[in-house]
């Protein structure tokens, strides 16, 4: 860990024993947060203690305990400080506090949730001085990098991003957007919330309290003369209709749906009750997203491949076995003739932890002719993902096998996340 996040921390706990000056505890709560490079700040009343935790790469750790009458107090900061009101405590409240530290403008998304010992606050943390990778820098390789680029080009047509908890797919949208973002194209997004303001972009923010959803708003943004649309979420039925009448009329539009895999997405939006024959007409291309966690370049080692059990190699073989060739040899096609796959260990330099940074892994389906006529015959999701393959789709297994080869992360958090995707 890192000398000035080490220190932090000690004045922290310094300050907590001694129970004062809460205006400081509170600020050095954020400031060793945004020190140890976390995503997320957690205050949780327990029994007898209230424990701080911080998130980092998907992982909680517990950073300090602290007497329970000081909650109140802690709890009562960070709603003056986010503007929510502090007499209330028995329903939940989000609102957002700006700060600034070390020169790092920064957005904290506050949101206090009543438990049986008190209020839980969570602080989502977001840098505004970081600026949106490009498109190129987001791990899409070759084929995936290619159908992405030929849907976001053509003038109409959906782009679906489906994704679970923690897969950024806000990034892969930004992304995007900002490719299109130019003076002769008016580009409209509905977000909730809005995480990051881009230039030259007309974004606005979702209020259901008031009727302004997302369906709503569709309506209002195709008054508004767009060129191309963002919709964070297709929620429910109305919001799926009015994005496929807002496709067929000229737009481009861009969201996102609650799903596993590119071919379960058909199926959600076929649940919709929305008709089998919209899909093709509408859909440009359907992308899988997840993020995993990526080696530490200084402390990986190689992995003995007798260490690896039986049953993964022959997974990982019957994956390489249905990948395009050009695919392999554009990216692995040497290392395949000598595999090896990396292990972490760990070092200062990723704060013990063995990993340091994140890696995406895509899967882009295209609605090929094969995938059209499934879609129209009412075909499973399983089996449009298999005929999808067959077309050439780089899955989300296979993206990883090939990235693991590439010793950008390891077999172990290749798994880990399969596991997760499959439960």
């Amino acid at each position: 860990m890192s000398t000035k996040f080490k220190e932090t921390v000690e004045q922290l706990k310094e300050l907590v024993y001694k129970w004062d000056n809460i205006p400081k505890i509170c600020d050095l709560t954020i400031l060793a947060a945004v020190l140890w490079e976390a995503s997320d700040i957690h205050l949780e009343p327990l029994s007898s203690y209230v424990r701080l935790r911080y998130r980092r790469d998907w992982d909680l750790s517990e950073i300090l305990e602290y007497q329970t009458f000081l909650h109140q107090w802690v709890v009562a900061r960070f709603k003056i400080m986010a503007d929510l009101k502090i007499d209330e405590s028995r329903i939940p409240q989000d609102w957002r506090i700006s700060k600034t530290i070390w020169w790092k403008p920064l957005d904290l998304r506050v949101s206090s949730l009543p438990t049986v010992h008190g209020e839980k606050i969570v602080m989502r943390i977001v840098d505004k001085s970081k600026e949106i990778p490009k498109l190129e820098k987001l791990w899409i390789e070759w084929k995936n990098s290619k159908i992405i680029k030929h849907a976001i080009s053509l003038p109409n047509g959906i782009i679906l991003t489906s994704w679970p908890t923690w897969s950024w797919k806000s990034t892969t949208l930004y992304s995007s957007l900002i490719m299109l973002n130019k003076p002769g194209v008016n580009i409209m997004t509905l977000e909730d919330p809005v995480e990051n303001q881009v230039d030259g972009i007309n974004q606005s923010q979702v209020k259901p309290d008031i009727g302004y959803t997302f369906a709503y708003w569709i309506r209002t943004a195709l008054r508004q003369d767009p060129d191309i649309i963002m919709v964070w979420e297709m929620r429910d039925k109305e919001t799926v209709d009015i994005a496929i009448e807002a496709s067929l009329t000229g737009h481009l539009v861009f969201s996102t749906i609650h799903t596993n895999s590119a071919a379960e997405t058909i199926t959600r939006i076929l649940n919709m009750w929305v008709q089998p024959f919209l899909l093709p007409a509408s859909v440009n291309a359907i992308i899988a997203q997840r993020l995993i966690k990526r080696l530490c370049p200084y402390c990986k080692k190689a992995l003995d491949m007798k260490d690896i059990w039986k049953e993964t190699l022959i997974n990982i073989k019957k994956a390489l076995s249905i990948t395009p060739k050009e695919e392999l040899s554009l990216r692995v096609w040497a290392k395949l003739k000598n595999p090896t796959f990396y292990w972490p260990v760990w070092c200062e330099k990723c704060d013990d932890s063995w990993y340091k940074g994140r890696v995406w892994l895509y899967e882009v389906l295209e609605i090929t002719a094969w995938v059209k006529d499934m879609i129209l015959s009412g075909q499973s999701a399983f089996n449009i993902n298999r005929q999808a393959i067959k077309d050439g789709m780089i899955s989300l297994e296979q993206d990883w096998i090939m990235k693991s080869l590439n010793w950008e992360t390891s077999l172990e958090e290749v798994y880990r996340v399969a596991k997760t995707q499959n439960e």
